[in-house]
């Protein structure tokens, strides 16, 4: 009998540094960024996805982390379902959840951009640039900054699946926009590379058919 097949169901930024460690024989659909901003729609439209996945697949990847309980509830009956133990992508881009304890550790007030990120149009300077044709630069830069109040640092995350002059010169430009400091900081594969790869003996929620993905999957000891 022939395996089933594999399949990711991807944010659109995870999607883009999934692409070149995909293994042959692997489909990718990318849902898009924005339904971040209504938790509740990103779960309806992931649920949506799994549901209308084809029969001849066995595993579903899902590429998001918690994001904002937005997985929880989850199910599926037909697919294994494996997570990534996280809050939300960060982990994932730098490769380890002790490493985003350690950037969380020494500059709690970062905002973080990547490839996908920036492609996808969404951080402060697009908001800004938003609010500025309704409200001319002056209140829409007032109401950005109040966005960002909790915000000191800007840092670009290279995972080196890109040519990276160009994101650094948007980074940079952002971050002295809105006075932060600017930090770029190097990414790592290793997460996503076992996440395509099976290597799931730890870090990652596998959910059986016909299960609920329930919070405390994500943060239950020794699993």
């Amino acid at each position: 009998m022939e395996a089933l097949r594999t399949k990711i169901i991807a944010c659109q930024t995870i999607g883009e540094e999934l692409k070149p460690l995909l293994p042959n024989g692997f489909e990718m659909e990318m849902l898009e960024y924005g339904l971040h901003n209504d938790p509740k729609k990103l779960h309806t439209q992931l649920q949506v996805a799994i549901d209308n996945t084809s029969p001849e697949y066995g595993t579903i990847l899902v590429g998001y982390g918690l994001c904002a309980n937005a997985i929880v509830g989850i199910k599926s009956r037909n697919f294994k379902l494996v997570i990534p133990k996280a809050d939300d992508c960060i982990t994932l881009y730098l490769g380890s959840r002790e490493e985003y304890l350690s950037q969380l550790a020494q500059a709690p007030g970062t905002y973080y951009l990547t490839k996908g990120w920036i492609e996808c149009g969404e951080d402060p300077y697009t908001v800004y640039c938003a609010l500025r044709q309704k409200y001319g630069h002056e209140k829409a830069y007032k109401i950005t900054k109040r966005y960002i109040i909790n915000y000191t640092r800007l840092a670009l995350i290279d995972s080196g699946n890109f040519n990276s002059e160009a994101y650094r010169k948007y980074a940079k430009m952002v971050a002295d926009h809105f006075d932060l400091t600017y930090e770029e900081i190097p990414g790592s594969r290793k997460f996503l590379e076992r996440f395509v790869h099976g290597e799931w003996e730890k870090d990652f929620v596998i959910v059986p058919p016909g299960e609920i993905v329930q919070y405390e999957m994500f943060y239950n000891p020794g699993k």
